[in-house]
């Protein structure tokens, strides 16, 4: 079993926002897999399916980004799923546009959700996927940038980079990570 987590923050206000780019992910992974995300347990909303034989859990975290940590440690010990089977997926400032970064563990980076994760369950060794979003322009304020919506410059980039995400989830849960890794990073 696995746990998919895309981190977001919940909200009209915030939809299709850069710092959204794990909710986005999650969102058009449940759609091409037939998945509802519907149900609201764990401070967060929560879909279930199964890519071939294996059981996903598809979590969006309802607490607002900071707090992403208390819905994924909720949602891990209900469903008793170890560490190396959470994968989180959210936005990186330091890849350029659409491009992805898969790791097995590292730190939180800069990054307040992934903070918050890793606090909660007390190890950075759980699977992340990084979406690329770029860095700010100049003289833009870092939390107004990430909360702002790509540009239709870079509209593309990052439709690209979400279905790159899509795709290498599927591939983590159907083949593994070192494979996903391999076949996508960069």
């Amino acid at each position: 079993m696995y746990i998919i987590v895309g981190l977001g923050n919940p909200g009209k206000k915030y939809e299709n926002t850069r710092h959204n780019a794990g909710f986005d992910a999650i969102d058009k992974f449940a759609d091409e897999n037939g998945i509802k995300i519907d149900k609201l347990k764990h401070k967060a909303l929560i879909g279930e399916g199964r890519i071939g034989s294996e059981k996903v859990i598809l979590v969006k975290p309802q607490t607002y980004m900071n707090l992403s940590g208390e819905s994924v440690l909720s949602v891990s010990q209900f469903y008793k799923v170890e560490s190396e089977n959470i994968v989180v997926l959210y936005d990186d400032i330091d890849l350029d546009i659409g491009k992805l970064r898969i790791r097995k563990k590292g730190s939180a980076g800069s990054h307040n959700g992934m903070k918050s994760i890793i606090k909660c369950l007390g190890t950075e060794d759980f699977p992340r996927v990084r979406i690329g979003i770029s860095r700010p322009p100049e003289g833009w304020d870092l939390a107004d940038y990430v909360l702002s919506k790509v540009s239709k410059e870079q509209e593309k980039d990052m439709l690209e980079g979400i279905d790159k995400a899509v795709k290498t989830i599927k591939e983590i849960v159907s083949s593994g990570l070192d494979l996903a890794m391999n076949k996508y990073n960069g």
